[in-house]
């Protein structure tokens, strides 16, 4: 063998090995399976917790609760509705923070660092969920969390649904929304639509390994009405059947204010809003009719 042929051999195979260390060292997302919770800020927290708790029937937290939160209202074993004491100004987005649940938080965490991030450090609460908070590039907090054993809570009598399906956030870049959470986290589309077929005013992004999803409201004016930005930034809570699920409302006295109705993703909805006019959609989890715009990508949720 020439000595050029034993140069260009060990030149391949120190590329190679560079290549695979280098493979090697590339870290891996862990999985990313829904909402653990919404911080919804609050201006009076008694009137909240009447709604939340007597309206929605969703019971006060035994525990699970951090010491900044003012009161935590169990959707299910593994999802929450916190509240939040609203500062004074109160802040115009009142939805103040999602939790997404990991299985790794630490990995999770060093995943992000790895993509030019600069996520909070992983801290326990008084509760030892581990967790951190990252902003997306539009602000938003966005907390993760390693949850603990379930706490085995089980459907209170009247609770009209037991699912958080998904959280809306107004965002006015989504091409900055999307390389966060759809090239860096995993989120996938789901469905987008708008009032029209030429327009789309709704990206719903799922989360890449559950059937939860974050909405993107596009087209909200920057000085929209405190109305509309609480109509915007929204949770909504899966049923089987709206119609079952607006007797049960009324019978915990809520007042109807609006009658279900078939939204454009063809799915049957209900909107109900908390004292600070903080939207509360109620969504079956599967469409009756084809929706509009385009179609369903993603697992549909399921009770």
């Amino acid at each position: 063998m020439s000595h050029f042929s034993r140069v260009f051999i060990a030149s391949v195979l120190s590329l190679f090995v560079i290549a695979v260390a280098g493979a090697q060292q590339q870290v891996t997302r862990p999985a990313i399976t829904g909402i653990a919770s919404v911080e919804i800020v609050v201006t009076n927290v008694a009137n909240a917790r009447d709604f939340y708790q007597n309206t929605l029937r969703l019971a006060p937290a035994a525990s699970g609760c951090s010491t900044e939160v003012a009161a935590c209202h169990v959707v299910n074993d593994h999802q929450q509705v916190q509240l939040v004491a609203a500062p004074s100004p109160a802040p115009s987005n009142l939805v103040a923070k999602i939790a997404l649940a990991t299985a790794d938080i630490a990995q999770l965490r060093r995943y992000l660092v790895s993509k030019g991030l600069a996520p909070d450090p992983v801290s326990a609460d008084a509760n030892h969920v581990q967790h951190f908070d990252l902003k997306d590039p539009e602000g938003h907090v966005i907390s993760f969390v390693q949850l603990p054993a379930s706490h085995a809570y089980g459907k209170v009598p009247g609770q009209p649904s037991a699912s958080l399906i998904h959280a809306g956030i107004i965002v006015r870049d989504r091409q900055a929304e999307d390389r966060f959470y759809k090239d860096i986290l995993g989120f996938h589309l789901y469905w987008q639509g708008g009032m029209t077929d030429s327009e789309t005013s709704w990206v719903a992004m799922q989360v890449p390994d559950g059937t939860d999803w974050l909405e993107y409201m596009l087209n909200i004016p920057p000085d929209a009405s405190h109305r509309i930005i609480g109509v915007m930034n929204h949770i909504s809570l899966g049923v089987s059947d709206i119609h079952a699920a607006k007797e049960q409302l009324i019978k915990n006295g809520w007042k109807p204010a609006e009658e279900p109705k078939i939204g454009r993703d063809g799915k049957w909805q209900l909107n109900l809003y908390d004292p600070d006019d903080t939207r509360v959609e109620f969504m079956e989890f599967k469409p009756v009719e084809k929706p509009c715009c385009s179609e369903f990508t993603g697992r549909q949720p399921a009770p």
